[in-house]
């Protein structure tokens, strides 16, 4: 019966079991725990993420980085072919464990002030939050990127949840969990009909199959209707415009420590499901993709920037936000396939589109660390109307903010504004000039929603009642570490652009 069985190599996967034992362990551990500051679990946590992503990086050095000049990429395909290691997943595996600890560090106070969320079953759900964007991103097969998207989406739903004494963080959390499963179901299907007229589930399988049915109409019909199902499924995982709604009501109701991990490292995971879905798998059915993503990102960017300027929350107003980043990043990846299928020119776009969303991902870290730090017990620093005077209460806290928001609105000399360079770069070589308009229109209204916040800090009043802002030198530290690091990156991209690059140069 086992004769032809063939253990699979569990290296490549080392950082993944390692996480999953941990999880375990630290849920068995904290059963012991009788401080409710939960230090020994935070600690254990927080250790655990960092050797994961030294796992990661140790794998990727070992046998991923020494390529000769022009030398293919190498892969390594384990668990029969579902689980793949290259560079592009061991990079932003090591982010995703990175802005995870970034998110848990930035929460530590906040938890410790609001005792109805359980700090212990907070980060076991984090960590398995964690492991499910790691399954996702070294996916090689539907069943395997399934797996770990309803890893990531039951943890985060349940995280949500978590603070139980909270109407709306209930209201939230169902909100969550009914649109996600209208939107699995719609990814599901939508792979099953893939499934059905190329007989396999693996994606560089599908790949070469629906390579060689190029010119079939009955088979192109229906790899049609599945990639619609496909491309719906993947825009409400990035929060893409029509397929948004849970997003602000999310962003909102969630405890803000969670709305931190919904809007940073989960997104690093869904641009990895696009590109090996879509660029790796479905490269052939580019025409209709393109055109798809060039839709959703022009009604993200309308939508988001329109509706952000009406809001008084400023955790609505970065949801909304949000969706207006995702568009342009869906901008890059659809202007990555140009007739004559120029390679130089899909990487670069693609490095812009990764680039992006890594900037992105650090502003968000920093903006909901600062939201977090000015909050207090009994009290959520989430209204535009609590940023008033914040220059006149810390001047130093007030410049963080300012650089997280002018990054944001992708003014010149900050990071945002490379990462938008870049992506209306790449959509102008492609030749579509007219969206690379409509992108410069709509950010330029984005940024009257950014300097408004800013306005709010520097020109007006701070609040004769307000508290004065508390926080320890390890916050503050990591915060300013935070802020130099996008400050930094806005003066020295190239670093990061040429690290983007050789990942992706290296993987597809």
């Amino acid at each position: 019966m086992f004769e032809n069985f063939a253990a699979p190599n569990l290296l490549p996967a080392a950082p993944e079991i390692f996480l999953l034992f941990m999880v375990c362990l630290i849920l068995l551990v904290d059963l012991g725990v009788r401080s409710p500051r939960r230090d020994l679990t935070f600690m254990l946590t927080q250790a655990t993420l960092a050797v994961s992503a030294l796992l990661t990086l140790w794998y990727a050095a070992a046998d991923l980085m020494p390529f000769a000049p022009g030398e293919p990429a190498r892969a390594m395909l384990t668990f029969y072919n579902m689980f793949i290691a290259d560079l592009l997943g061991s990079f932003l595996k090591a982010l995703v464990c990175l802005a995870v600890m970034a998110s848990l560090a930035y929460s530590r106070r906040y938890l410790e002030e609001r005792s109805s969320i359980p700090q212990g079953e907070y980060c076991v759900l984090a960590l398995f939050a964690t492991l499910g964007m790691m399954v996702m991103i070294s996916a090689n097969h539907f069943l395997s990127l399934y797996l770990g998207l309803e890893i990531l989406s039951l943890s985060l739903c349940a995280l949500t949840a978590l603070q139980r004494d909270s109407v709306t963080a209930s209201e939230a959390a169902m909100k969550y969990f009914v649109l996600g499963a209208l939107a699995s179901g719609m990814l599901l299907y939508g792979m099953s009909m893939l499934y059905g007229v190329t007989g396999s589930l693996e994606i560089t399988e599908v790949a070469e199959q629906v390579h060689a049915m190029r010119g079939m109409p009955t088979n192109k019909t229906v790899l049609a209707f599945g990639l619609v199902f496909l491309v719906a499924g993947l825009a409400f995982k990035l929060g893409a415009v029509p397929f948004h709604m849970w997003l602000p009501d999310v962003y909102h109701g969630a405890p803000t420590s969670v709305t931190l991990l919904i809007a940073a490292a989960p997104k690093l995971a869904a641009f990895v499901m696009v590109i090996r879905l879509l660029v790796g798998g479905l490269s052939s059915l580019f025409a209709d993709w393109q055109s798809m993503l060039m839709l959703l990102a022009v009604l993200s960017m309308g939508l988001g920037n329109f509706v952000a300027i009406a809001q008084q929350n400023i955790k609505r107003m970065l949801a909304w936000s949000a969706i207006a980043h995702m568009g342009f990043m869906l901008l890059g990846l659809a202007s990555g396939v140009v007739r004559g299928g120029n390679r130089y020119i899909a990487l670069e776009a693609y490095t812009a589109s990764l680039f992006y969303m890594v900037t992105y991902v650090l502003a968000t870290l920093a903006v909901f660390g600062l939201i977090m730090l000015l909050s207090r017990r009994g009290f959520e620093s989430d209204e535009l109307d609590d940023f008033k005077g914040l220059n006149q209460r810390s001047r130093w806290f007030a410049a963080m903010m300012l650089i997280m928001m002018l990054s944001l609105a992708g003014i010149p000399f900050f990071v945002g504004f490379i990462a938008k360079f870049a992506v209306l770069e790449s959509v102008v070589i492609s030749g579509h000039y007219w969206l690379a308009v409509l992108a410069v229109l709509f950010s330029l209204i984005g940024a009257f929603f950014y300097l408004r916040v800013i306005w709010l800090m520097y020109f007006d009043e701070a609040d004769k009642n307000a508290a004065p802002i508390e926080a320890s030198f390890a916050d503050r530290t990591l915060l300013s570490v935070n802020s130099v690091l996008v400050a930094a990156i806005g003066i020295f991209p190239q670093f990061l652009l040429n690290a983007c690059g050789y990942v992706l140069a290296r993987s597809f």
